[in-house]
């Protein structure tokens, strides 16, 4: 009797693996082509433009081209990560199949003039349209339809930065702070990992990171512990302002869309008035290093990613323009993702702390890479595991230890609002209140109702 339980137990976790298997690979294959065609296409964009720089004074007029595609096809996916976080949580009008494509097209265009933005929001989306077109035709429902979807996040994750592990584990971890279902694992680890063999099919190739081998010194009481406490205590102060960098980046993106709402009743105003923002920031500033993903050089010498990994390869302040950059872009309706420039913004202010900390310059870059993605988004266990496949594990500890640092740091904050609150980060009564973290912008929506105040004192007066 035992023996007949036990085999009919692993019969129908045979039977469900094989059935996801077979679910999940013919979606899988189809993100990862379609995000494959998205880095190319990318990749295109932003090297046409460094070549022909008077584009970026087009940079309003494509804002006003993305309203209207918006406008016209598109409203009903314009909430973007979110609402694939929303039809996960609790499904509604569905995922229409037409967001893939428009956000792929919109970002693009948002790349090709300049705008400084990511790609992770826009293969996410492909991910999420192209699950739920399957799992239409698939006939899914409840919590089947759920697991793909997830399997989708999971798959334009995972391909898009090269990433396979961290994008299954991203899938189960954004979706609530403070709870991962693992029921969706198996389809998410193995979409993820079809995906990125897929993009690696088309021949399209990720940027590799590296970490400086850091020389042993010795210290006070070196001898006798395993570990280096001084430089544990610089990564926890280093992973506090990561933090704040994230939290920092998180209310700038909702602020500055809610504000900008308030203060334009005309809608497409609101990309020119931003197009016209970073038109003036660039010439102000005299460099354009702060515009569309920050990845490729667009002259020797520019401030990237890359870059930041090497003693003086940032700026003291390049974390805050880009973090000013991209809000704006983002907050004033240009498409694209965050992560790129959380990487950006973190690598960068790793960099500039490695100084004023006399640290290691390529370790705290790649700390900073992972652990202000960790605090925006919320998911410090994915950020850990991406250090490791991009960085290698030597450093695993380290990687854990800002990450999480930087997820308590940045508070309830984050870049998807839908996220919801199953475990606030601390059980305090301050947070025990909020049960998404849309309901904590609500909250911290102190910018714009002052702006929309003096609005309304500002045309009393005129009206007079």
């Amino acid at each position: 009797m035992k023996k007949f339980i036990l085999s009919s137990e692993h019969l129908s976790i045979l039977k469900y693996m094989l059935r996801w298997t077979l679910l999940i690979v013919p979606v899988a294959i189809a993100i990862g082509s379609m995000v494959a065609v998205f880095l190319w296409l990318l990749s295109w964009a932003i090297h046409y433009r460094f070549a022909h720089t008077w584009l970026l004074f087009l940079l309003p007029l494509a804002g006003i081209l993305i309203h209207f595609i918006y406008h016209w096809v598109g409203k009903s996916s314009e909430k973007g990560n979110n609402l694939i976080i929303d039809e996960i949580h609790e499904p509604g009008a569905g995922v229409p199949p037409r967001m893939g494509p428009v956000i792929l097209i919109t970002t693009v265009i948002t790349h090709l003039f300049g705008g400084s933005a990511g790609r992770e929001g826009t293969a996410v989306q492909i991910g999420g349209s192209i699950a739920a077109l399957f799992g239409n035709w698939f006939k899914l429902t409840g919590d089947d339809l759920r697991m793909l979807l997830t399997a989708g996040i999971a798959a334009g994750f995972g391909a898009v930065f090269g990433t396979p592990l961290t994008g299954a584990i991203f899938a189960l971890e954004v979706l609530t702070i403070g709870r991962i279902k693992y029921d969706a694992l198996l389809p998410a680890l193995i979409a993820s990992i079809v995906a990125d063999i897929t993009v690696g099919a088309w021949h399209i190739h990720h940027t590799a990171y590296h970490i400086d081998i850091i020389a042993k010194t010795p210290y006070f009481l070196s001898e006798y512990l395993p570990m280096n406490l001084l430089l544990i205590a610089k990564v926890i102060l280093a992973s506090i302002a990561f933090g704040l960098a994230s939290y920092v980046f998180a209310i700038m993106v909702h602020e500055i869309k809610a504000a900008f709402l308030k203060i334009f009743s005309i809608r497409w105003l609101i990309p020119v008035f931003g197009g016209l923002i970073l038109i003036g920031l660039t010439y102000a500033i005299g460099k354009p290093d702060y515009l569309s993903l920050g990845v490729d050089a667009q002259y020797p010498g520019a401030v990237t990613i890359p870059s930041s990994f090497h003693a003086h390869g940032a700026d003291t302040w390049s974390w805050l323009w880009k973090t000013i950059y991209t809000t704006i872009t983002l907050g004033t309706g240009f498409k694209g993702g965050e992560v790129t420039p959380l990487f950006y913004i973190g690598s960068t202010l790793g960099n500039t702390l490695s100084g004023l900390l006399n640290a290691p310059v390529s370790l705290f870059a790649a700390l900073g890479f992972i652990a202000v993605f960790a605090g925006a988004t919320n998911t410090p266990l994915a950020c850990t595991f991406m250090g490791i496949e991009l960085f290698g594990g030597e450093y695993a500890l380290l990687f854990a230890i800002a990450c999480f640092t930087a997820y308590f740091f940045s508070g309830n904050s984050g870049i998807y609002s839908s996220q919801t609150i199953a475990v606030p980060k601390i059980l305090d009564s301050y947070f025990s209140g909020e049960s998404s973290l849309g309901e904590a912008n609500k909250r911290r929506g102190y910018i714009h109702q002052k702006l929309y105040k003096y609005r309304i004192k500002l045309l009393n007066k005129t009206d007079k």
